[in-house]
């Protein structure tokens, strides 16, 4: 059986937003929860 890790995160600003793409690049299946409208305020 495979080794999987699962990763809930909670708050997609700059931080979430980081740590998610972070451990997706490392091989975690990611779950990110946010309240507000998709888009956020993060510009870039």
């Amino acid at each position: 059986m495979p080794n999987t890790t699962r990763i809930a995160i909670i708050g997609s600003g700059t931080g979430g937003y980081v740590a998610a793409i972070r451990a997706a690049q490392l091989g975690a299946q990611v779950t990110l929860v946010e309240s507000a409208v998709v888009g956020g305020l993060c510009l870039n």
